[in-house]
């Protein structure tokens, strides 16, 4: 089958990705740019690096913008989903959703729509074994963003052992999603198996928005060999 990857460049959806590749013949990725940082079915921080990540990864990548309305954003999707059908002529599309029915419930009835396969490879699968997938996969993934109490100092981090372990505190302790499904902390991937090329952060600076919360601004990253 022919599909298109929903790709945001963080941990799921390249999970997601390594799942479609093994199974599909993946076509190209799809991302999104929203303006609006608090868009309810995109995710934000650091989002026009997912070209970057793209190219190391050596895979097309349709970006379509949105200004990141409620529900009017989805037709910004629409829009990208349709031009990869028209362009690879895809018949499905995988997305990273764990647990998000208002984001799920969404991409399907686009799909419906446009007579697409949607296959969602991590649905509902325990997050901590997610999580611990990613590591024994050897994913190099650091937290960009962190938008709940209790993770301030996660800024920065790679996702290995320590994290789960500490995650795991704060799941038991506030509830916290482990794979940040409520939009508690937000990942980049700079490396995984499927990367011909990896990216290498050379610049970086971390800023408040308005809510409090603290993203890991990725000001300059370069392409290297492995």
């Amino acid at each position: 089958m022919r599909t298109a990857v929903l790709f945001s460049g963080g941990k799921d959806s390249c999970l997601a990705l390594h799942y479609a590749l093994q199974s599909t013949d993946v076509k190209c990725l799809i991302t999104v740019v929203s303006e609006n940082p608090a868009s309810y079915m995109f995710h934000t921080p650091n989002i026009t690096l997912a070209e970057k990540q793209a190219e190391a990864i050596g895979l097309p990548i349709i970006i379509e913008k949105t200004k990141g309305e409620r529900e009017i954003e989805l037709k910004d999707l629409e829009k990208a989903i349709k031009k990869a059908k028209e362009k690879y002529e895809i018949e499905g599309i995988v997305t990273g959703a764990v647990s998000s029915v208002y984001q799920s419930s969404r991409v399907q009835k686009i799909c419906d729509e446009l007579n697409l396969q949607c296959i969602n490879p991590l649905w509902q699968r325990d997050q901590f074994e997610l999580l611990q997938e990613v590591i024994k996969l050897n994913f190099d993934v650091i937290i960009i963003g962190v938008f709940a109490y209790g993770l301030d100092d996660f800024i920065g981090r790679k996702v290995d052992r320590k994290f789960i372990d500490d995650i795991k505190i704060l799941n038991e302790k506030y509830k916290i999603s482990p794979c940040g499904e409520g939009g508690e902390f937000e990942s980049f991937v700079l490396d995984a198996d499927f990367f011909k090329k990896k990216l290498k952060i050379e610049k970086s600076h971390v800023e408040k928005d308005k809510e409090g919360g603290r993203i890991l601004i990725l000001d300059k990253i370069k392409i290297v060999k492995k």
